[in-house]
C-alpha cells in the first residue's frame, strides 16, 4: 500500500481498486453538498425559494406601474393581463410581482432579528449564569405569557409609519421568547460538557467558547428557528394587512388580499384577485418548510440514515 498523504484515506473500490478519499474539510463539504442534492425535499424548497427570491429582486424593473390604471374594471385572466385586472383597473399581474420584494423583506428581516435577540438572550443568559440568567429568564417568561398575535395588533394599531420598519421591528421584539428559552436549555446542558470545561480551564476567553464551542453546537436549532421565524413573520404581516393594520401603502401580498376584501372580490367570484397573493404566501412557507426539512437532516446526525454502499461483483 502507498501513502497518499496525512489526510487522505485508502479504501477498496468498485472494482477492488484502491481508490483515495480526502478526509479534510474539503472532502466534508463535497459529502454535505452530495447529501444536501441527494435531498429531494431540499432540492424542492431551494428552487422555489431562489425563484421568488429573483422575482423580489428582479421582478419590479421588468414589469410596468403596479399602480397605473390599464384595463377594465374586474376583468378576468386573458392574453393581455395574465392575472386579471382590480376594481380601478390596476394589473394584477404587475402587483403581484410587486408585492414579493415587500412580503419577502418583512419575513427575512424580522426573522433574522428575532432569531438574533433570542441567540443573545437565549445562549447568553445560558452561558453566564446567576442573576443575569435569572433576569433574563423572568423577562423572557413574561414576554411569552402574553399572547403573540394580539400584542402585536395592539403595538401595530399605535404606530403610524409610511414604511415597513415597524412592522419588522414590532413582529421581531414580539416573538423571540420562545426561541431564546429553547436555546437557554440547550446552553445548560452544553456549558458543563467536557470539551466546555476543557476550555475553560485551559483559559479561553468566554466569547470565544461561545462562537467556538457552544454555538456550532447548537447550528441546527438556531437555523430551524430562523426558518420559522420568517414564515411566521410573512403570516403576521399578512394577517395585520389584511386587518387594516400597519403600513398599506407599500404592496405586499397581505396588502392586496385587504384591499381585495375591502372590494367584495370573493362575493363578486374575482377569484383572480385574492387567490394568487394567498398562493404564494402558501408556496413560500412550503419552501421553507421542505428547506428546514433537508437541513435539519444535515445538521442533526441523528435524522441521517445510512445506507450501505453497493458492491459490484
Amino acid at each position: 500500500m502507498t501513502a497518499v498523504g496525512a489526510s487522505t484515506l485508502l479504501e477498496p473500490g468498485s472494482a477492488g481498486a484502491l481508490r483515495p478519499t480526502g478526509g479534510g474539510v474539503g472532502h466534508r463539504a463535497i459529502v454535505a453538498t452530495r447529501r444536501l442534492l441527494r435531498s429531494s425535499r431540499m432540492v424542492i424548497g431551494l428552487v422555489l425559494l431562489v425563484f421568488f427570491v429573483l422575482v423580489a429582486i428582479v421582478g419590479p424593473h421588468l414589469v410596468g406601474n403596479p399602480n397605473a390604471f390599464v384595463g377594465p374594471s374586474m376583468a378576468g385572466p386573458s392574453a393581455r393581463f395574465w392575472l386579471g385586472t382590480t376594481m380601478p383597473g390596476q394589473n394584477i399581474f404587475y402587483q403581484l410581482v410587486d408585492s414579493t420584494s415587500g412580503t419577502l423583506e418583512v419575513g427575512f428581516l424580522a426573522g433574522a432579528l428575532a432569531t438574533l435577540v433570542s441567540v443573545v438572550i437565549g445562549i447568553g443568559g445560558g452561558f453566564v449564569g446567576g442573576y443575569v440568567d435569572e433576569l433574563l429568564a423572568l423577562f423572557s417568561n413574561v414576554i411569552l405569557i402574553i399572547p403573540g398575535l394580539p400584542l402585536i395588533i395592539v403595538v401595530a394599531s399605535y404606530v403610524k409609519s409610511s414604511s415597513l420598519l415597524p412592522t419588522i421591528l414590532i413582529i421581531a421584539f414580539t416573538s423571540w421568547a420562545g426561541y431564546a428559552r429553547v436555546l437557554r436549555g440547550q446552553t445548560l446542558s452544553i456549558r458543563n460538557r467536557d470539551y466546555v470545561l476543557a476550555a475553560r480551564v485551559a483559559g479561553e476567553k468566554t466569547w470565544r467558547i461561545i462562537f467556538v464551542e457552544i454555538l456550532p453546537s447548537e447550528l441546527a436549532v438556531i437555523v430551524s428557528n430562523f426558518i420559522f421565524m420568517v414564515i411566521f413573520a410573512i403570516l403576521t404581516q399578512s394577517t395585520l394587512a389584511f386587518l387594516g393594520i400597519g403600513d398599506l401603502s407599500t404592496l405586499t401580498w397581505g396588502n392586496m388580499l385587504n384591499v381585495a376584501n375591502n372590494d367584495e372580490a370573493l362575493t363578486s367570484g374575482a377569484w383572480w384577485w385574492f387567490v394568487p397573493p394567498g398562493l404564494c404566501i402558501a408556496l413560500v412557507g412550503t419552501a421553507l418548510a421542505l428547506v428546514n426539512f433537508g437541513l435539519d437532516e444535515i445538521l442533526n446526525p441523528r435524522l441521517r440514515v445510512y445506507k450501505a454502499p453497493k458492491v459490484r461483483r
